[in-house]
């Protein structure tokens, strides 16, 4: 004898095209809601620009490529140190042996998440290739210093460039 295949049962009148309309209905229901706080979401928080005037930055791509190049051959080194009290000290050498001195730095510290908090700093000489400079009471955790050398003062552009994110323990 063979088995019989019964019909399947949804509750006691079975399975009927409103329920199956009523499933596929819900399904797209729950894709639609989800699919909207999804664009809710992406539209509410981070804009994704990552720089101002990116195009501007991309016409002088070339000179940034060759002003690396420049900065690669000055064979210079940096040490970046920063303290809680927030004393921003920055030691330059180049070739690995001879201090760099003479030199304008100024340099901009901030969070890497936000720029609520950065502030720009001017450096002194306090020894050969020794520089430093005090940007306040700095909290524990993550930090941004972007640096810019440069002859003088006067100097329009920088012959040196560092941006270097440092961690402040408690």
């Amino acid at each position: 004898m063979s088995p019989t295949l019964l019909p399947a049962r949804c509750g006691p009148g079975g399975l009927r095209g409103r329920h199956v309309a009523i499933i596929f209905f819900s399904f797209f229901a729950v894709i639609f809601v989800v699919n909207g706080a999804m664009m809710y979401s992406a539209i509410t928080t981070h804009t994704g620009i990552v720089s101002n005037e990116p195009y501007r930055k991309g016409l002088h791509y070339n000179e940034r490529i060759a002003d690396d190049e420049r900065q690669s051959k000055l064979g210079w080194t940096d040490d970046v140190t920063i303290d809680r009290d927030g004393r921003v000290a920055i030691a330059l050498v180049a070739d690995q042996v001879r201090p760099v001195t003479g030199m304008k730095l100024v340099a901009q510290i901030g969070r890497p998440s936000t720029n609520r908090f950065d502030s720009r700093l001017n450096f002194r000489e306090t020894a050969p290739g020794q520089y430093e400079a005090q940007a306040g009471l700095l909290e524990a955790g993550s930090w941004v210093v972007a640096l810019e050398v440069r002859m003088d003062a006067n100097a329009a552009d920088p012959i040196y460039r560092m941006r270097r994110r440092l961690w402040l323990k408690q």
